[in-house]
């Protein structure tokens, strides 16, 4: 049985947390024992403030990743760690080599936001070798039994969401089925692109099979619609020839859309096909970027999902505080993120849809977004 926490939880929680924890952390009387499957192991002995924590995220694709930055740095800083908060900007190659510098430094926990979750099982393997606890932190480290623990938003319901919203979206502003519609995944190398695409089709694939929904372009398998390194650009350009060979002479309905960067992409490709007023789609995002939020408030962009960052932030330096005390991370679900050799226990926290109708609600108590919706 699954429990969420709420994300009206952790808006103050990276501040709480600094405030709770930065005195030295206890260490336990007593050592937990190795374990295997689905358990995790926490540092035998504890390890004292001071301690190098390491940070490895990958590339600064959308606002979230580089507001994490700041919230690390600050936080761990404030719990009495030393923090090394990483960008892999240039790639695996570069991850691969800071994960083994922070293994060099001493680093007791090593949190890993993977640009490619399976091409790091050699420095996951010397963490752990070295005695770090290693926490996949958003996407999923995958083919490697070398990894402690997941926290992450539950990347599976995001789709569910974005796939629902897609449906009432046309339903309110389209009028009756059938829609015209055209899908967008995630990059290949993401874990969470498939969870989100997966998601998502749960909830289209019947309305397709129904003929609710129609994929004019013929593009509905992952492989089809992915989007390598959730660059934009290239989300454009697809759309660029796709809306060229297809819609010419009809409306493109609704655009399913894994987050905002690539939303915005494929709504100024129909922009710029001369979409407009009562042709212009509806778009589902994600991760609550402050243009997108601008433009679902100015109807250009139907939806998004607020994964707020500082909530998944505190929640991973919460972790971090209960190793340091020699105490394990509980998870809420150790069934749903098999990475290929092991079940990793997650810690999963409920994303929440925003539309225009919420949004006032939603980010009330965030300080960017929340005065975006006045």
């Amino acid at each position: 049985m699954r429990k969420y926490t709420k994300v009206a939880m952790g808006i103050a929680a990276v501040g709480a947390l600094a405030l709770t924890a930065c005195g030295t952390p206890a260490a336990p009387s007593a050592s937990a024992p190795a374990t295997t499957g689905t358990e995790t192991t926490a540092p035998a002995a504890g390890f004292p403030a001071g301690s190098v924590i390491g940070v490895s995220l990958p590339q600064k694709t959308s606002e979230n990743w580089v507001l994490a930055e700041q919230l690390f740095n600050d936080g761990l800083t404030a719990a009495g760690f030393k923090p090394s908060v990483q960008f892999a900007n240039s790639g695996v190659a570069e991850q691969q080599n800071q994960i083994s510098a922070m293994v060099t430094q001493g680093a007791k926990v090593v949190v890993v936001g993977a640009i490619d979750g399976g091409q790091l099982g050699t420095q996951l393997k010397q963490a752990k070798d070295a005695g770090a606890f290693v926490m996949a932190y958003d996407r999923l480290l995958t083919n490697t039994a070398d990894v402690d623990f997941y926290v992450a938003f539950d990347n599976f319901k995001v789709g569910v969401l974005q796939g629902t919203a897609l449906l009432d979206g046309l339903a309110a502003l389209k009028g009756d089925a059938p829609y015209n519609v055209e899908l967008i995944a995630g990059s290949p190398d993401d874990a969470n692109s498939g969870k989100f695409f997966d998601g998502a089709m749960s909830v289209l694939q019947p309305k397709i099979d129904d003929g609710t929904l129609k994929v004019v372009s013929g593009q509905t398998t992952f492989e089809q619609v992915a989007t390598q390194g959730w660059k934009a650009e290239n989300v454009q350009k697809r759309f660029d020839t796709l809306l060229a060979a297809n819609y010419t002479d009809k409306p493109l309905h609704g655009i399913l859309s894994p987050n905002d960067t690539l939303a915005r992409a494929a709504l100024t490709s129909a922009e710029q096909a001369g979409m407009t007023g009562d042709d212009w789609p509806v778009a589902t995002g994600q991760d609550s970027e402050v243009e997108s939020v601008k433009w679902i408030m100015d109807g250009k962009q139907y939806s998004t999902i607020y994964k707020d960052t500082r909530t998944l932030v505190a929640q991973t330096i919460e972790f971090v505080n209960q190793l340091a005390a020699g105490q394990t991370p509980e998870p809420n679900d150790t069934e749903t993120y098999d990475n290929g050799v092991k079940v990793v226990p997650s810690y999963l926290i409920e994303p929440v849809i925003v539309t225009k109708d919420n949004a006032a609600e939603v980010y009330a108590n965030d300080p960017t977004l929340g005065p975006l919706t006045k």
